[in-house]
């Protein structure tokens, strides 16, 4: 089995926000792969199915993006799942440029809190990221106000919009030959 978790906020006052890009990818997936509609388990949005041959769950956390490792804390105790090989973490940047991504196999939080605390759940480093960009804030706005609003260009968010339906390729070659064949396809 491979987990694909996209971390955002729950609410409708966040769905449009930049720290929900992870949402809108898995929705891109959910859709191209032709799998249900998510439902609610627990502290999550799970939708189900298969590609290249393995069993995908995408799940998108319900608590919060500072504390969305809580929800991937069980996969620590799954029989068969190694989380280095197979969960992947699609997550917003500021770091990056709107339209820039990056997948890695591994790495630091970057400062990202939502990937702090999966680091902290997880005790490791040791797992997959897709970093989408957003962007980095103006000089004179907050970063929680930053992540938390959403795109005010149109044409920013629209880059991303469409970013999130070209990277599902990527998500498939990353189920079916891990992160560094993917990151060939995706990081741009």
């Amino acid at each position: 089995m491979k987990v694909i978790c996209g971390l955002g906020n729950p609410g409708r006052e966040y769905e449009h926000t930049r720290h929900n890009v992870g949402w809108w990818v898995l929705e891109s997936a959910r859709r191209a792969w032709d799998y249900p509609a998510f439902r609610r388990e627990g502290s999550a949005r799970l939708s189900t199915g298969a590609v290249a041959g393995h069993d995908v769950v995408l799940l998108q956390p319900l608590t919060y993006m500072n504390r969305s490792g809580r929800v991937l804390a069980p996969l620590r105790e799954r029989p068969g799942f190694e989380i280095a090989r197979d969960l992947l973490v699609v997550v917003d940047d500021t770091a990056l440029d709107v339209g820039r991504v990056r997948l890695r196999p591994r790495g630091s939080s970057g400062g990202h809190n939502g990937l702090k605390s999966v680091e902290e759940w997880l005790a490791t480093q040791e797992y997959a990221r897709l970093r989408i960009g957003v962007g980095p804030p103006p000089p004179d706005v907050d970063m929680v106000d930053w992540v938390l609003s959403g795109f005010e260009e149109e044409a920013d968010e629209r880059a991303v919009g469409e970013l999130t339906a070209a990277l599902v390729p990527g998500l498939e070659l990353w189920v079916a030959e891990g992160p560094v064949a993917a990151a060939g396809l995706c990081n741009r």
